[in-house]
């Protein structure tokens, strides 16, 4: 691969508890790619959530913003914490999350479920069921009953009152959003799933229609099959790996994902991606996270899990520099040290070498060195496995 003319600028927002323990190691692995990669990175930092709020009275400041709208990515750890639960709503830490994927234009959400086999007993569904599984779930993020009007809790006498939340979609809305779950599945198994409620919600009958023209016009290489989100629900647990890419509305996107997210095990190992519109620049705005919270019981103790974070990063490669190659190198070398044995304490087994997040950031550059040099067992040797 050549290298970049200019540096991809990478926005780092640490955030709050165990934010900046897992940044730290995403880092070294994200440095590790430019040195060894011939991917030239430069990296920004600022402040989101809860210290941008202590520092600035702010989640997030309007220059924290421009660097993001200017940025090639942003990385983010995680918002949020009991320090803060008592703040006015407007300023609580998510609100600057909130604010990032609003103002950035952050449409499209990628969730995937990927089982690594080593990690396949830590499910809590039988191991046949889960070993091998990927799946991705593609979920519209700025849309949908979590933004549509009227909205509100309103007085209607008598003691009684009445909340309303509006469920509502334009074509404009559902064919952006197909097109990502589409073209990304033209890269996997040319599968999509769509997902909605079209018996009973006159929004989900327009998602289904609108889905499927747009398939009939521009993806009829890519094989497409509707499901309501209810029976969606039920099939993720009884049999997960017939699903390939899953692309849904907001509000089933978000209790889905959720529910996907515990098929693997752990939420530790669990990245995910928002991503904006490709610009006629070809620049496109993205977001990448973990999607664990920031844990603030145990932050500052080392013992967080890096690896969502770093596999946020590999999905930075993927989807917003087009390096793919990189990203399944990351992917691989975490797949060998868990193979390995290495473990944090959210997914020890027995058996296996409990290790601290430093350590397990180092074993991951340490296996990415090995993998280099065309060697494999590098991690298994340093676990003494």
């Amino acid at each position: 691969m050549s290298a970049m003319a200019t540096p991809a600028r990478v926005l780092c927002l640490p955030g709050d508890g165990i934010g900046p323990e897992v940044m730290a190691e995403t880092r070294r692995v994200a440095e590790w790619i430019g040195g060894h990669r011939g991917f030239r990175l430069s990296f920004a930092d600022g402040l989101v959530g809860g210290v941008s709020y202590d520092a600035h009275g702010t989640p997030l400041t309007d220059a924290t913003m421009r660097q993001a709208m200017d940025a090639d990515a942003v990385l983010l750890g995680a918002v949020g914490g009991p320090k803060w639960d008592n703040l006015d709503f407007q300023v609580r830490p998510e609100r600057g999350l909130l604010r990032l994927r609003k103002d950035m234009d952050l449409f499209a959400n990628l969730r995937p479920a990927t089982v690594f086999p080593a990690l396949a007993e830590a499910s809590t569904l039988k191991h046949e069921v889960v070993a091998g599984l990927d799946i991705l779930i593609v979920r519209e993020l700025t849309g949908g009953v979590y933004f549509g009007e009227p909205r509100g809790i309103a007085d209607i006498g008598n003691g009684q009152r009445r909340g309303v939340n509006t469920q509502v979609y334009t074509t404009a809305e559902i064919h952006r959003v197909g097109r990502v779950a589409f073209d990304i599945a033209r890269k996997r198994s040319r599968r999509v799933c769509s997902v909605e409620k079209a018996n009973v919600m006159e929004s989900g009958l327009l998602w289904r229609e609108e889905i499927t023209k747009l398939h009939a016009a521009e993806y009829k290489d890519v094989a497409l099959s509707h499901m309501y989100a209810d029976n969606c629900a039920m099939q993720l647990v009884r049999n997960p790996k017939q699903f390939d890419v899953i692309v849904t509305d907001n509000l089933f996107g978000d209790v889905l994902s959720d529910e996907a997210s515990m098929l693997t095990g752990s939420l530790g190992m669990l990245p995910s991606a928002s991503l904006g519109a490709r610009q006629a620049n070809g620049k496109m705005h993205a977001l990448y996270e973990p999607i664990h919270g920031s844990a603030p019981d145990i932050a500052g103790r080392g013992v967080a899990n890096p690896l969502a974070t770093i596999l946020s990063f590999a999905m930075m490669l993927r989807y917003s520099f087009d390096r793919s190659d990189d990203a399944d190198l990351v992917e691989r070398a975490v797949g060998n040290v868990l193979d390995a044995g290495a473990r944090t304490r959210d997914i020890l087994q027995p058996g296996k070498r409990l290790v601290s997040t430093k350590e397990m950031g180092e074993a991951v550059v340490t296996e990415l060195d090995a993998l280099a040099r065309g060697k494999t067992g590098a991690a298994k040797q340093k676990a003494g496995v």
